[in-house]
């Protein structure tokens, strides 16, 4: 699969997001290779029918996730940033882009997809009012399949207490080969909360 062109600039604009508001971009580079190996290996990609990525950024993990998917896997895209949101819809045409997180399942529904296998995210969550952050965690509960992952990376573990009132947190990895060092939440959706 070639592998799609997405703006050069790519720290630039990174850095100018974070300057235009820190509190919705949660670092001043985009995410490393390492980092987004680590997350998108948590994946079985030959069952996966559909996926979401919240926070995708300028696409650091997005990359690896087309790289892995399947030509039926359905693949939505959330970057409130709508420059960084254009140049993803350019480089992934066949992924669907939105630019709220927040309303998950109705984007979904939009698409025709009834659950997802998995979610990655690189939002920043600790860095959102309490009421953003419980909506988002309440709409990825949601739209997560019985049993499916939600993958995340954060740059501290302030998320573990409110992750694990709705899954069951897997495993947290240190990847120390991030600035800043970050942890992967691999957390499975619980049967009932």
């Amino acid at each position: 699969m070639e592998e799609p062109k997405l703006n050069s600039n790519k720290p630039f604009l990174f850095l100018k997001s974070f300057l235009e508001s820190p509190k919705h971009v949660g670092s001043i580079i985009p995410s490393s290779r390492f980092l987004a190996n680590k997350m998108v290996n948590q994946a079985s990609w030959l069952e996966a029918k559909a996926v979401a990525e919240l926070g995708s950024g300028t696409g650091a993990i997005t990359r690896y996730i087309h790289q892995q998917i399947q030509d039926s896997t359905k693949v939505l895209l959330f970057e409130m940033n709508e420059t960084m949101r254009n140049n993803l819809q350019t480089a992934y045409p066949e992924f669907s882009c939105y630019p709220d997180a927040a309303r998950l399942v109705e984007s979904m529904n939009q698409e025709g997809v009834q659950q997802l296998d998995y979610i990655f995210s690189g939002l920043p969550f600790f860095n959102f009012e309490p009421e953003l952050r419980n909506t988002l965690v309440d709409q990825i509960y949601k739209a997560l399949k019985p049993g499916g992952l939600f993958i995340a990376f954060q740059y501290s573990l302030q998320m573990k207490k409110t992750l694990s009132e709705h899954f069951i947190i897997e495993k947290i990895e240190l990847v120390p080969l991030n600035i800043p060092s970050a942890f992967v939440y691999v957390c499975r959706k619980k049967e009932t909360i």
